[in-house]
């Protein structure tokens, strides 16, 4: 096999810096690049950008990027997703120890975890007014810093913060359960900071553009608006940016035990046990690490981290494999890989060009939806991901091959 290298690109002659991408086997939008070169022209860049190969448009930066500065951080360039993120943990369950007709399973795991979108003005991503005592005992861990949030950000009390603690959401977060290359049993789910999460990221991305017109900065895009560090402002995101992150681990926590007690529940499954430790990693967030010589904030915006050993999780599409990764550390990726395929066909495209026959040829042997309403997350939306992974090889290693035989969508 190869081992893929950078793709550097200079952007100095035009005022930028440079951006070393891992995208050798993957297209890369003409948007998408210039949203790369938009950001190198920010002042507080540390070294270079770092581009995963599922890269593709987003809000301000694009998704698939490692962004590393130095005493400030872009609010959009983390997103409205903050802690969105990847759990998965391998049972000592195998295939023959399914049963032959799963949507009964993929049933229940859809009424264990609340997922959906609001209807009728009630909001089915929520557990309304009877939240389960275990919702509410992981809540009161997060409570207290989300209440001093509250005194100074009020309208964030107005939020689903505790009904949607535990919750899917919509998009395209999912649950599946897989089979890796010997038949073992995982359970695998794709969820974030839900409402609240959302809240605070839009709040601080747009008192961030409010900040840069205060003091007159120009910005090539006004999404890279940014919050210095010493600023009082910068505290208070930093504080909210970590209170999220921390609400969607624990999110994905409650979920992966609710599908797990629903099939040690299910009729016709045997006892099982788990690994000891599930994966779980965020790949919308910032951190502060060690890179090339300084400790910098580190922006994953559609990339995890993975560091020398570290375990990661690279999903594919409804459909497609998905990957249990090792992490090589490569420093001039600032220790990242991609956070899964990378869309190329936005939604709104997606509906209009794949058929729902093609979907449900895309998803044979899959228990899942299979309707008009999830075109936009049918497999042809996204990039191969055997070609994102071709494209990352001296970034990780795989570890296990899954395969989603259920997958519960929002």
């Amino acid at each position: 096999m190869d081992e893929p290298t950078p793709i550097v690109v200079d952007h100095s002659d035009r005022g930028g810096g440079i951006v070393k991408m891992w995208t050798r086997h993957v297209p890369v939008e003409e948007s998408a690049a210039k949203q790369l070169a938009n950001v190198t022209t920010l002042p507080f860049i540390h070294s270079h950008i770092a581009v995963m190969p599922d890269v593709h448009f987003g809000m301000g930066a694009t998704i698939g990027s490692v962004i590393p500065t130095k005493k400030a951080l872009i609010p959009a360039a983390v997103g409205v997703d903050i802690g969105c993120g990847m759990c998965a943990v391998r049972t000592s369950l195998v295939a023959s120890d399914l049963p032959e007709t799963l949507k009964p399973l993929r049933k229940e795991i859809e009424r264990a975890v609340p997922h959906g979108r609001a209807k009728r003005g009630r909001d089915q991503g929520a557990w309304g007014g009877a939240v389960p005592n275990s919702i509410g005992r992981a809540w009161r861990s997060l409570a207290d810093d989300f209440d001093r949030l509250v005194e100074s950000y009020p309208h964030l009390k107005r939020t689903n913060n505790l009904v949607h603690l535990g919750t899917l959401g919509t998009g395209n977060h999912f649950i599946e359960i897989c089979l890796d290359r010997e038949q073992r049993v995982w359970v695998m789910l794709h969820s974030g900071s839900r409402g609240v999460g959302n809240a605070i990221g839009r709040l601080f991305i747009e008192k961030a553009q409010k900040e840069a017109r205060r003091g007159n900065i120009k910005l090539v895009d006004e999404n890279l608006a940014y919050l210095s560090e010493g600023t009082a402002l910068f505290d208070d995101y930093w504080r909210a940016l970590s209170w999220a992150q921390e609400f969607a681990r624990v999110n994905r926590e409650i979920m992966l035990a609710r599908v797990l007690d629903t099939m040690r529940r299910s009729k016709g499954l045997r006892a099982f046990k788990t690994d000891k430790q599930a994966i779980n990693c965020h790949h919308n967030y910032a951190a502060i690490e060690r890179h090339f010589g300084e400790d910098v904030y580190v922006t994953r915006k559609g990339a995890i981290r993975a560091g020398l050993g570290e375990l990661g999780i690279i999903p594919g599409s409804m459909g497609a494999k998905s990957f249990i990764v090792r992490g090589k550390g490569n420093p001039d990726a600032f220790e990242s890989c991609s956070h899964g395929a990378g869309r190329c066909m936005s939604r709104n495209r997606a509906k209009q060009e794949i058929s729902l026959d093609q979907h449900i040829e895309a998803t044979a042997g899959v228990e899942c939806r299979k309707d008009q309403d999830v075109l936009d997350e049918s497999p042809a939306a996204y990039k191969s991901i055997e070609d994102v992974m071709r494209s990352q090889q001296d970034l990780v290693e795989v570890v296990h091959v899954l395969k989603q035989v259920i997958c519960v969508k929002g």
